[in-house]
């Protein structure tokens, strides 16, 4: 039997510890924010690995705001070396999860697995992903695979909170880095048959319009910072929305009104705290957060520069206006350069697996590429992997068993090819 066929042999056979394990992993409640029990997660992934012959290191994100005692933010990282000096395939995934909200009819830690779905909170995004790393990289070890190169497989924190904790931090220590790794898999849900190969930029910003403090009997004497930030939601609404909805960027983003140049408000409070007790005033203060996502045909500053001139127009409409900005965040668009090998070897593994051709995708949101591409300086990464993205932060949410198998399968062929993996 071919070496591809052992491996694809071997995953069917551990098909039901597979899923066993992704199961575990959704009943650690590892809810974000506040971080709970990261380094019980990173330890039953980091033991997985330890079983598998891989070489493990717990690293916590020392230095970083996050990392406390009540809530450390441990990372893992295992690596199997190969028979030489081949190319280095680096899996990836978050053991993060958003808290399960309401709208549940099951319990969102349950790990229940029933009429071919695992359910729960992070069984799409994703730990579904994370068991089919790990088991991936084993399936070639049981099937004799013997790589020129190596394989690394890492379970981060904090990646839906920005991930600078978890990826981003291994990225600045060197840990994961150009000089370490030559391709990087992240198997987030996109859809198991597509192949995600970045994502638009993100501008966090926070705008405070300021007024002046009055009697709520006599408001006439003072000037309200709810009213002029309603003038300028106005404004955005009438004059800045229409034209990012005219811009559409190349990137095959998905869904199509994601191609788009968007603005989101976030956020917005004025005037006095509304736990506390009400006094007759008048606002003196608004504030409002938005999340601006750009497209690579943008650049930063002209996206900046377009926020700044509408605020400069808008308080010189108002008596007394004044608008203050203040940037929160900034993440640059990403995208896998177009000949990539590793594009190329998992559309293969695709095509293989499923029997119909892999779409190539970009991301809505922003996913740990950034720090990939922008700290680590790894260029060849994608995103792939088990779970319908629509499901991810929903209630009930599942993953589907055949599609994290499935899954799993693409993952291996690929490392197989590109570790240059021999047979026994």
């Amino acid at each position: 039997m071919a070496l591809a066929d052992r491996v694809l042999a071997e995953i069917d056979a551990a098909a039901d510890e597979i899923v066993a394990f992704a199961a575990d992993l959704v009943r650690i409640p590892t809810v974000n924010p506040p971080g709970d029990a990261y380094e019980a997660c990173a330890r039953a992934v980091g033991e997985r690995l330890q079983r598998f012959g891989f070489a493990v290191e717990y690293i916590a994100a020392d230095g970083r705001p996050e990392h406390t005692p009540a809530h450390p933010r441990v990372n893992v990282v295992g690596r199997r070396d190969g028979d030489g000096r081949g190319r280095v395939v680096h899996l990836n995934g978050h053991l993060d999860v958003v808290p399960p909200g309401e709208g549940w009819t099951l319990d969102p830690f349950g790990g229940l697995v029933r009429d071919g779905r695992l359910y729960g909170r992070g069984a799409c995004d994703m730990k579904a992903g994370l068991a089919a790393a790990v088991y991936a990289a084993e399936a070639l070890r049981r099937a004799g695979a013997r790589p020129a190169g190596a394989v690394e497989v890492s379970a981060t924190v904090d990646e839906e909170s920005g991930g600078f904790a978890g990826l981003a931090h291994l990225a600045e220590i060197g840990r994961i880095s150009a000089a370490r790794a030559d391709f990087v898999i992240i198997p987030e849900p996109l859809n198991v048959d597509r192949i995600c190969v970045g994502h638009r930029g993100v501008y966090w910003f926070e705008v405070t319009a300021h007024g002046r403090i009055a009697h709520g009997g006599m408001p006439f004497l003072g000037i309200n910072a709810i009213e002029h930030m309603g003038v300028l939601l106005e404004a955005i609404r009438g004059e800045l929305q229409p034209r990012l909805a005219a811009r559409k960027t190349a990137m095959p983003v998905v869904p199509e009104g994601a191609r788009r140049a968007t603005l989101n408000v976030n956020t917005i409070e004025g005037g006095q705290p509304s736990a506390k007790l009400q006094t007759p005033c008048v606002a003196d203060r608004c504030r409002a957060v938005f999340d601006r996502r750009f497209l690579p045909e943008e650049s930063f500053d002209e996206v900046r520069g377009e926020i700044a001139a509408l605020l400069e127009r808008v308080a010189a409409r108002l008596p007394h206006g004044r608008f203050e900005l203040r940037d929160l965040m900034v993440v640059h668009p990403v995208r896998t350069p177009d000949d990539s090998p590793l594009v190329a070897a998992l559309a293969t593994a695709v095509e293989r697996v499923l029997g119909r051709q892999a779409s190539i995708v970009a991301s809505p949101g922003t996913y740990d590429h950034k720090h990939v591409e922008r700290t680590a300086g790894i260029r060849h990464c994608v995103a792939y992997g088990p779970g319908i993205l629509d499901l991810a932060h929903q209630p009930d949410e599942w993953c589907a068993i055949d599609d994290l198998v499935a899954a799993t399968k693409v993952l291996a062929l690929a490392v197989l090819e590109l570790t240059g993996a021999a047979g026994a």
